[in-house]
């Protein structure tokens, strides 16, 4: 890229991040398109300014998100200080918040579910931070009360009125057939074994039987079981599109029950299917996580890493008040958490390393879009407002209230909705050409689309501003054959002077898998 083009696409991207106004009202839009482009710079190769210092050290951990955090967190839990995390462009990644007055609020990830017996990874850490009070290796922990969704925790909008709870009622035969199936599942062993539906993923049976359902998507299973319910295939759809950004028709059906056959944690005070949430999503963890490693952490992305006879070689680049600047860490060994789709630009193997050039499982884009409220707007009949709301069959993946974990004896003042979009109907690559150039109207106009649906013109009676976070490669999508997709498995196993470590290794992007393959990347650094 040729410097002035490099300076014309940074015009368009500042531009970008601009403010809008929706239909005309004074509503303030801004867009924020975090790594869009640190990302373009790298797939173009720009040129760069010579690096202008070097750092030493044990282990250089390239990204800062839920792995890079997980692996610098569990490094320094066990006594290594020998490391740095150089950040990435948006530290904290999929986890990250931003602030409307008191208020948190997510800028991705919003909610935990209780960790199962087999996450042993994320019941040490929330023990660690205090989410866990006590018994954290136990059938049923007790979790921080705080923590633990408040009642009313979904409801559903369906012909005017709302609904408790997500899925329609009554539930028809279908709906208890699927759940009544996943129920057993939950409890069956393959014959290694292992559990056949495990979080984290790699913990899964590998029995043939149930294996060979990667090999189709989650809609012909269904159809050839006789799953027929319009209700349970919306809400089915709807899950998958939470979870993997992409419905039942695209994702593997091995995914598919994966998503309600893995869930079984439990809590010794809470009832099932609790799930723990804060104001500002997960990025409560990540920035407690993110704390703890603050010593060690450097700003900046990775541009390149090679490996030399002394172990590896990162150039990195961290934006200063000229452009940029750019530094060398050298260390003993790398761990690259970043997702794939990135590191393949970044990555060069001089020996038998992994190959990260192989083709990867696709990419869901995804919008967030926070609206700050001055008040909140009059409801529909029904039930009132909770945690999680939902419309029927509607455009968008519903929106949360930030303010419904804060114990007061009278509503606030103030709050943030947040609003989720897995967008679908094209091309990964078409919706991420649509998104990088796309109006602030027409984002705003995606994400409101369900809430005005609930509250009409009542909304902007309250709307203060729009914060719209748009994420073009948001997350992978496990289409069918990504259980042993052969780029996922060379990169699992790598065990040389780079160790990989991102959500994405597990084919799709929740915090149990991010922070799994980054406290088992810290194993391998510490048996070294």
């Amino acid at each position: 890229m040729d410097r002035r083009r490099f300076l014309t696409l940074t015009a368009a991207t500042a531009a970008l991040a601009g403010c809008g106004r929706w239909r005309g009202i004074a509503l303030p839009i801004r867009v924020e398109r975090p790594g869009m482009l640190e990302g373009h710079l790298l797939r173009d190769a720009a040129r760069l300014p010579a690096p202008s210092a070097k750092v030493t050290t044990g282990t250089v951990i390239l990204g800062g998100g839920v792995a890079g955090l997980g692996c610098a967190y569990k490094l320094k839990r066990e006594g290594c200080d020998d490391f740095i995390v150089v950040t990435g462009p948006e530290p904290m990644g999929n986890a990250a918040c931003g602030r409307f007055g008191e208020w948190r609020y997510p800028k991705g990830a919003h909610y935990l579910p209780l960790p199962s017996r087999e996450s042993t990874h994320v019941r040490e850490l929330l023990y660690d931070l205090g989410v866990i009070e006590s018994g954290p290796f136990s059938e049923k922990p007790r979790f921080d009360e705080a923590a633990l969704v408040h009642s009313p925790d979904e409801r559903l909008f369906a012909d005017g009125v709302w609904h408790d709870g997500l899925m329609p009622e009554p539930p028809d035969a279908d709906t208890r057939r699927f759940f009544g199936l996943a129920d057993k599942l939950k409890r069956r062993i393959g014959a290694d074994g292992k559990k056949l539906f495990a979080i984290p993923v790699a913990l899964s049976s590998n029995e043939p039987a149930w294996r060979t359902l990667d090999r189709q998507t989650f809609a012909s299973w269904l159809a050839e079981h006789g799953y027929r319910s319009t209700r349970l295939l919306w809400y089915l759809d709807y899950a998958c599109r939470d979870d993997y950004g992409a419905g039942i028709d695209v994702v593997s059906a091995w995914a598919g029950l994966h998503y309600f056959a893995s869930r079984a944690g439990e809590a010794a005070n809470a009832g099932a299917g609790a799930v723990l949430t804060w104001s500002a999503g997960l990025g409560e963890i990540t920035g407690r996580m993110q704390d703890r490693v603050a010593a060690q952490r450097r700003d900046g992305f990775a541009v390149s890493l090679k490996e030399t006879a002394a172990g590896v070689e990162a150039l990195c680049a961290a934006r200063s008040a000229g452009g940029w600047k750019t530094y060398t860490v050298h260390a003993r060994r790398a761990v690259v958490a970043m997702p794939l789709h990135v590191a393949r630009h970044v990555v060069k193997f001089t020996d038998d390393g992994a190959d990260t050039s192989i083709p990867l499982p696709p990419q869901a884009s995804w919008l967030i879009g926070n609206l700050h409220l001055e008040g909140f707007p009059a409801e529909a009949q029904g039930a009132p407002l909770a945690w999680d709301n939902v419309v029927y069959r509607g455009k968008t993946l519903g929106y949360v209230d930030a303010s419904h974990q804060a114990v007061r004896a009278a509503r606030p003042a103030t709050t943030v909705f947040t609003s989720y979009h897995a967008l679908g109907g094209q091309t990964p690559a078409d919706l991420r050409r649509f998104l990088a150039t796309a109006s602030a109207d027409a984002l705003a106009g995606l994400l409101l689309a369900d809430l005005e649906t609930v509250y009409g013109w009542r909304l902007y009676r309250h709307a203060q501003a729009l914060d719209v976070t748009v994420r073009g490669h948001a997350m992978p999508t496990p289409v069918p054959g990504y259980l042993d997709h052969p780029s996922l498995l060379a990169l699992r196993e790598a065990d040389g002077k780079v160790l990989f470590a991102h959500g994405d290794l597990s084919g799709y992007s929740v915090f149990e898998e991010a922070l799994w393959w980054g406290y088992r990347a810290a194993a391998r650094v510490l048996d070294r």
